[in-house]
């Protein structure tokens, strides 16, 4: 049996987290960036609509909350992937830039506006508990 450190350190694969709980794995060559995995993304969750989401990087120290970490979407994926193996990262699909009209967002892509709503839901317990 593998133990979870060992299952971090699979070469070239990346590891993103979602909101919902589930992990997607990816795996990467030298040419692979940001946006390809954006990309594969929204068709794996079936949304229509992506500018509202983004790629980060997660981390949180003793001495302060969490953080984020904006990726671009001409990074290449190898850096990504360096840092969340060497300094305890987590690479995040985030909705990163609100909708202006969240019932527009939701009758344009459902999909989206579902992710969210689970998102904010996730960070209202967060913040309770």
């Amino acid at each position: 049996m593998l133990k979870k450190e060992a299952l971090l350190l699979i070469p070239n694969v990346l590891k993103v987290f979602l909101e919902n709980g589930q992990i997607k794995s990816f795996t990467f060559d030298g040419r692979t960036t940001v946006k390809d995995v954006m990309v594969t993304l929204q068709d794996r969750l079936s949304l229509r609509y992506i500018e509202h989401f983004a790629l980060v990087l997660e981390y949180s120290s003793p001495e302060q909350s969490h953080k984020f970490l904006l990726l671009q979407e001409k990074q290449p994926l190898a850096h990504v992937v360096q840092r969340t193996h060497y300094q305890g990262m987590r690479c995040l699909f985030r909705v990163s830039f609100f909708p202006k009209d969240p019932v527009e967002l939701l009758h344009r892509d459902p999909a989206a506006f579902e992710y969210l709503y689970i998102q904010g839901e996730a960070g209202t317990q967060v913040r309770i508990s």
